[in-house]
């Protein structure tokens, strides 16, 4: 769902698997894509199914399969009687949505959608990869409910080749339980779900006189004036704010709007790992180590991080010093006083990545300071899954078991199996009170009952919808602005349909934006493509993507190897440019912060000044 695997893979072995399935006759493979994409050909071919929605339409789609479970008594009633809670105030939902109806709606042939469905509920087992392209569509919470739902319902949960829960080294979603009081962000009343606000209700918490507005931001790593909606309303907050601060490799968009970049090694000269482990039953993680020496300037993420919090003065020497007495003692006696001193300290626990970083870091080998907040995360993963952790191979009582862990992580130069998981293990890693999976969710039922009334997305003023971020051959993340390495569509051409392309300026033609040209020709940076493997009204755009232009710079930059003359035209562009009511007439001019805390000499930490006297440095 939303995910063409034979490009973006995200499982081992993604290409070879996909065959495997597609030649086995015993099992099938079911697409919802409304590109006729790899995978969506292998699954056609194999015997399987493509799902070719109408963009945008996955939650008609789905709760339409989900409507043909419970209408003709596909549900596994035994498994949902003794592993799932609140079904009865949903089913009825279900059992009266109009299938041919929504089916229609979705562009899905009503009897493919009907077969896909039973040969679903007939499954010995059935495995949901759901991905970015439902999960950043229209009504994407709901079409996560929906598609758990078809798993759910079949019974497919905890046991071999269905879903599961892994165990986890770091948890990538913070909950505070299920109890917990909803939380909403000041101004616009968004609910923030595991600490996270919605995206695009940010310029709106910006952009009032509202009191408790939001007035500084520190992006890590993103770029959300690129790759959110709506790029001149997000332009226009991230100006408006009185501080932003970014911290990132490349001098992307975002940063060039930034009062203090601060430069950040790159992955190749760093020690780095993805937290992305969700593999079954074997969990892999992998310390990556720095394979290049990075240049004078730049630091590695908790170098930085660590700065500001000392520059805050939420920590200070006093405090770490008996952590680093006890460090250099060795792990047994760091243990025990680092219990100590954040049980009589809290607000050292609510920093302690960066008290590891600060005090048990300087003791790892080879440089690794950076890994040092892997050892709470090896201790934690080691009491929450010791099973588990025992099977893949680690020994040691107590907090021993931890540090055998953490010691494996350490000498894992090719990345370490950190448990061994079994499918016994997975039911009791559902965090409710009763132990069920929890199906009634009263706002998702509130938006499926809206579903029906909802107007069309495409019109004839609007005819197209975009993907943006369609995985191909050669595709990369933003960072990596130079085209040169790719072998075909070095310039990302903007694929439609040959239908649409036709019917818009005629055979042979198609147009870029309100540039006409011929089929291939570059119009504004872009080229056009007919796409025969697109259904009607689709636009789609590459992954990496993104408006070219003097104002946004060509090629990957770092922040602390910026030339003048980049510095000058840009200058030049944002004067020419001002003038929004938000827009503050600032001169681009960039120099080194003044030396202190957090910042001493040779570090190229650069800054926005009002002041156009002040020498352009970098």
């Amino acid at each position: 769902m939303g995910k063409n695997p034979w490009q973006s893979h995200g499982f081992p072995r993604a290409r070879t698997t996909l065959k495997e399935i597609a030649n086995d006759p015993s099992r099938a493979i079911i697409v919802i894509d409304p590109r006729r994409s790899e995978t969506a050909e292998l699954a056609a071919a194999g015997g399987g199914f493509h799902l070719q929605v109408k963009p945008g339409t996955d939650a008609f789609c789905l709760s339409a399969m989900v409507a043909v479970i419970v209408q003709e008594g596909l549900v596994h009633a035994e498994w949902v009687s003794d592993h799932v809670a609140g079904w009865e105030a949903v089913v009825g939902e279900f059992a009266s949505l109009p299938v041919a109806e929504y089916a229609a709606r979705c562009g899905v042939d009503e009897t493919l959608l009907r077969s896909a469905v039973r040969r679903l509920a007939a499954a010995e087992s059935v495995a949901v990869f759901e991905d970015l392209g439902v999960q950043m569509n229209r009504h994407s919470t709901m079409n996560s409910w929906l598609e758990k739902l078809l798993w759910v319902l079949t019974g497919n949960f905890a046991k071999p080749g269905s879903q599961y829960m892994p165990s986890s080294l770091v948890s990538l979603i913070r909950s505070d339980g299920p109890n917990a009081q909803s939380k909403v962000s000041p101004v616009v009343g968004a609910k923030i779900i595991s600490g996270l606000v919605p995206c695009n209700a940010i310029p709106d918490e910006i952009l009032t006189e509202h009191p408790a507005r939001y007035r500084a931001m520190l992006v890590e790593s993103g770029n959300p004036l690129h790759s959110l909606a709506d790029t001149p309303r997000m332009r226009e907050a991230l100006q408006a704010l009185d501080l932003l601060v970014v911290i990132d490799v490349a001098l992307t968009e975002t940063a060039r709007e930034a009062h203090y970049v601060l430069p950040a090694q790159s992955q190749f000269e760093k020690w780095e790992a993805t937290f992305f482990n969700f593999d079954f039953p074997h969990n892999v993680f992998h310390l990556r180590r720095p394979v290049v020496a990075p240049p004078s300037g730049p630091l590695p993420e908790p170098e930085i991080h660590a700065r500001l919090v000392e520059a805050l003065g939420v920590i200070t020497d006093d405090d770490l010093a008996p952590l680093r007495a006890a460090a250099a003692q060795g792990r047994e006696a760091f243990a025990a006083a680092f219990f100590e001193a954040t049980a009589a300290n809290p607000q050292l626990g609510a920093v302690a990545p960066v008290v590891l970083y600060r005090t048990l870091g300087p003791t790892l080998p080879d440089g690794a300071a950076s890994a040092a907040l892997l050892w709470g995360a090896a201790h934690r993963c080691a009491m929450g899954f010791e099973a588990s952790v025992r099977r893949a191979g680690f020994t040691g009582e107590g907090l021993a078991l931890g540090e055998s862990l953490f010691e494996g992580i350490l000498a894992g130069h090719h990345g370490v199996s950190f448990t061994l998981d079994e499918w016994v293990d997975v039911p009791a890693r559902v965090r409710t009170d009763d132990g069920r999976i929890h199906v009634h969710i009263a706002e998702m039922v509130d938006e499926l009952r809206g579903l029906e009334a909802e107007s069309p997305l495409a019109s004839a003023e609007w005819p197209l919808l975009l993907s943006a971020g369609e995985r191909r051959s050669f595709t990369a993340n933003t960072i990596i602005r130079d085209a040169s390495w790719r072998k075909r569509d070095a310039h990302g051409a903007l694929r439609v349909s040959v239908a649409d392309a036709d019917a818009a300026v005629g055979p042979g033609r198609w147009w870029d934006g309100a540039a006409q040209h011929a089929a291939g020709e570059r119009a504004g940076g872009r080229r056009g493509e007919r796409d025969d493997a697109a259904r009607a009204r689709l636009a789609a755009q590459r992954h990496g993507a993104r408006r070219r232009g003097r104002a946004r710079g060509r090629g990957t930059q770092r922040p602390h190897q910026r030339r003048r003359s980049r510095l000058d035209r840009w200058h030049a562009v944002a004067q020419e440019r001002a003038g929004s009511p938000h827009r503050r007439r600032l001169s681009r001019c960039w120099r080194p912060l003044p030396h202190g805390v957090g910042n001493p000499p040779g570090n190229c930490y650069y800054g926005r000044s009002a002041n156009p006297s002040v020498p352009q440095s970098g």
